[in-house]
């Protein structure tokens, strides 16, 4: 039987890509939320996702679900011998307001957004009585900067650098809390930086494809050449392969981790899903460069007075998920490539 899936932020970058990536390798049945107010766009589910599997709701998850949403989502019927409804088996919460730089201008609006919806989300799941899996999508950023040479495993130290980091980091914080008092099957993964088509501007990539392409200069974080922001990339369609992968995974349910382990080893599933290819943030824009067969020109921007707070390199330790059994299957370099043809193609993903 097919599963009902619940997907958040569906008009998101990540988001679209994942219910893509679903819609081509499951015959799973699709409820998607979305506010269309927090950069999500109706554009990417109607240019990637638009099938008869998906239902999509529009509704701002940063406030309850109302009673007459719920009744969709389960899809209650009134029938002669009472009520009849549908359960949802899996929930994946990708929605959050993602941009630092707006966090950094508007921190209690992020903080709000993200810690609200995560709740709202969390108090849903506690009514979905045959839900078999709660996937929370968090960041590599909520460990904070990892020195040359380190990659942080999941449940390192979590050290968060500005509020948006902060607020997904609270997101966590919650999901644990959650999955100790109502034992729900909830996983965290930690995605790094997440690259593909239909990403906003503001973006790293799609800004250096855009200021490339219109041949303007394009800022580089930087305290000097020496001491350039590093970053590993991974396309979105990775994430969501990765996201396949895990739900085939029976997680770990807190009523059975203390049967074996004492309280304080507890804790739910976490996996980092991340790609091989670390590039500093000039080397991104010589490869873009490159691969489009056009010049760029540059300029350095002191980190910190660009950005307070600034984390000058994030990496996530992958080998747990690769140890199970995972690779991404999309090359980097080519996915690069792809992107920037299909968006120089699409035009109006480009300004």
């Amino acid at each position: 039987m097919s599963k009902r899936v619940l997907i958040t932020g569906h008009g998101g970058f990540v988001g679209h890509h994942c219910l893509e990536y679903f819609l081509q390798h499951t015959d799973w049945e699709f409820l998607c939320i979305d506010s269309f107010r927090h950069k999500g766009s109706c554009r990417r589910v109607v240019e990637s996702a638009n099938s008869s599997r998906v239902r999509t709701f529009v509704h701002d998850i940063s406030v309850p679900i109302d009673q007459q949403l719920e009744n969709l989502l389960f899809d209650r019927r009134v029938i002669s011998y009472g009520l009849e409804s549908k359960p949802i088996d899996i929930i994946i919460n990708i929605a959050s307001e993602s941009a630092v730089e707006r966090s950094l201008k508007d921190p209690v609006s992020c903080l709000r957004n993200n810690y609200d919806l995560c709740i709202n989300m969390l108090e849903f799941a506690r009514k979905c009585q045959e839900l078999q899996l709660f996937i929370q999508i968090s960041t590599d950023e909520v460990y904070g900067e990892a020195a040359p040479g380190q990659s942080h495993k999941e449940w390192d130290v979590i050290l968060p650098s500005n509020p948006y980091a902060a607020s997904k980091a609270s997101q966590e914080a919650l999901c644990v809390s959650y999955w100790r008092t109502y034992n729900l099957p909830i996983v965290i993964t930690n995605i790094m930086n997440v690259i593909g088509e239909r990403q906003d501007p503001e973006k790293f990539l799609p800004k250096i494809i855009q200021k490339v392409y219109l041949g303007e200069e394009v800022p580089i974080y930087a305290d000097s050449l020496d001491n350039i922001g590093t970053r590993a990339y991974i396309h979105a369609k990775n994430i969501a392969d990765a996201l396949f992968f895990i739900s085939k995974i029976k997680p770990a349910m807190y009523r059975d981790t203390i049967k074996n382990n004492s309280y304080y080893e507890s804790r739910p599933d976490r996996y980092n899903i991340c790609g091989d290819i670390e590039l500093n943030n000039l080397q991104m824009a010589q490869l873009v460069s490159e691969l489009m067969g056009r010049s760029l020109h540059y300029k350095l921007v002191p980190s910190q007075s660009a950005r307070p707070g600034y984390d000058r390199r994030y990496m996530l330790d992958g080998s747990k998920l690769r140890n199970l059994g995972w690779v991404p299957f999309l090359d980097f370099k080519k996915s690069i490539e792809q992107i920037i043809n299909w968006t120089i193609k699409n035009n109006h993903w480009l300004i």
